[in-house]
């Protein structure tokens, strides 16, 4: 499948300036396998908006108006993109709710946030943090593989949910942004992978907590964006101390901000805006 092509917004005045090179066929044959390979990994962003305090003073029902615009404008956009909802209001000072967004279209995720602007509530809101990235296999074996694979009733199964975004409907939903040292990337592939198994022995003991790794190189600041769902805060925090005990955690040079998301449907996450 060929690409798209877009018009660019500058135009070249200059006369006739050099073209790219045409790939050769093999090259391109390659891309389009590789890319094949790829069709079913998941475009994921995670929004956080904040309401602009002066909104609370608006008259009430005019404010009831803006939410339910709102909250209808996502749902005519429910059928063409995965959305869920969490409130951070209690958890989070610089942040009132999130919106996980799972696509496989760049383009649904550029529409949805123009639509969202549009909306009276829109012009009120601000995007306080916004992560991209998208979902991969990962690049080191995990000891725990056969009975994953029989938890999830087999390894074609397992092997799909790797790359496919699906809360498990969680209370909880932790996330922030990771970035590793580049110490990290200088050693030999043998090396990480027997660090990362002492990360995935230590986090064994937390079935119950889900992780939704999501890879950001070049989409975003950060190099992942980690996104743990779990019924328990206490699950959750003894989880990363545990992990932080871990050799391979002195590679880590950044992993905050952290955010404490509480689902909840977009209606409530609304209301209790004010």
């Amino acid at each position: 499948m060929e690409p798209v092509r877009h018009e660019v917004g500058a135009v070249d005045t200059r006369p006739h300036p050099p073209s790219r090179p045409p790939l050769d066929e093999d090259v391109l044959e390659r891309i389009r396998q590789e890319q094949e390979r790829s069709l079913d990994r998941d475009l994921v962003r995670f929004a956080f908006y904040q309401v602009a305090p002066e909104w609370r003073r608006l008259p009430a029902q005019e404010r009831a108006a803006h939410r339910l615009e709102l909250a209808g404008t996502v749902a005519e956009w429910r059928p063409r993109l995965g959305l869920y909802s969490y409130s951070l209001v209690g958890t989070r000072g610089d942040a009132d709710f999130l919106l996980w967004q799972v696509t496989r279209d760049a383009e649904l995720l550029h529409r949805f946030d123009a639509a969202l602007r549009r909306t009276a509530l829109g012009a009120w809101l601000r995007i306080a943090y916004s992560y991209l990235g998208m979902t991969r296999r990962s690049p080191y074996s995990n000891r725990y593989e056969r009975e994953h694979a029989r938890a999830y009733g087999g390894a074609a199964r397992l092997d799909r949910a790797r790359v496919t975004v699906h809360p498990q409907g969680s209370r909880f939903l932790f996330v922030y942004p990771f970035v590793k040292t580049r110490e990290w990337y200088a050693l030999p592939h043998e090396e990480r992978q027997r660090l990362m198994d002492g990360h995935i022995v230590a986090a064994h003991d937390w079935p119950d907590v889900k992780l939704n790794t999501i890879y950001s190189y070049g989409l975003d600041d950060q190099e992942f964006v980690m996104a743990f769902e779990a019924d328990y805060l206490g699950r959750f925090v003894d989880l990363l101390m545990a992990l932080r005990l871990t050799e391979a955690s002195r590679y880590t040079l950044r992993d905050t901000p952290c955010f404490t998301c509480l689902a909840r449907s977009l209606e409530e996450c609304l209301e209790v805006l004010g």
